[in-house]
């Protein structure tokens, strides 16, 4: 997998904590950059760590799936997408605790881990593909806390306008990076 790629990968995995983080924003009366980077650097962090995880889960099983592992990558990849897109595309009220509400610092790690959760189906993936599992989790962790950083600083700006739609974004590049990786191998 190119760096390119990793790079895309990264800011796609960053998206949905992107959308939170506006949420966050949002609550927030006036959120200083030293809160936000506080936030992004906690998301980041959390972020950055589920790849590895899931890459550890993915290599311990890499020998029994070898065969077909470019079709799992894809599929996994694609299902992650479209639901990222199908997040992207609710209603409101279908969806009514997007936004995070103002709150404890456990309230923040539990948005952080359930934001990190495709990072981790990622990781299972990325095991199966030729990548450096520490570049490529170092570059979804800093995209995540930047992406944060601004989201939070933007979330009093475009708070409910911008939020979801970045979902649709990250969904069309994991589905892209699928097809990619399929069409590498074949």
């Amino acid at each position: 997998m190119t760096v390119i790629a990793l790079i895309l990968l990264a800011f796609a995995m960053s998206t949905d904590a992107f959308a939170a983080a506006i949420g966050k924003g949002a609550a927030l009366r006036k959120p200083t950059f030293k809160q936000a980077a506080k936030i992004g650097i906690l998301f980041g962090v959390i972020e950055g760590s589920t790849p590895l995880i899931g890459w550890l889960i993915g290599y311990s099983a890499k020998s029994y799936v070898q065969a077909w592992d470019h079709w799992l990558a894809f599929g996994l990849l694609t299902i992650l997408g479209l639901h990222m897109i199908y997040e992207g595309v609710k209603t409101e009220e279908d969806d009514a605790d997007f936004t995070p509400n103002t709150g404890s610092f456990l309230k923040l790690v539990v948005t952080a881990i359930g934001t990190s959760i495709d990072a981790l189906t990622v990781g299972i993936t990325l095991a199966f593909i030729e990548v450096n599992i520490w570049l490529a989790a170092g570059l979804i962790g800093l995209a995540t806390a930047i992406m944060v950083t601004i989201g939070v600083l933007l979330g009093r700006i475009v708070g409910g306008w911008l939020g979801q739609r970045t979902e649709i974004c990250g969904g069309v590049v994991l589905i892209t990076i699928g097809i990619w990786v399929l069409y590498s191998h074949l």
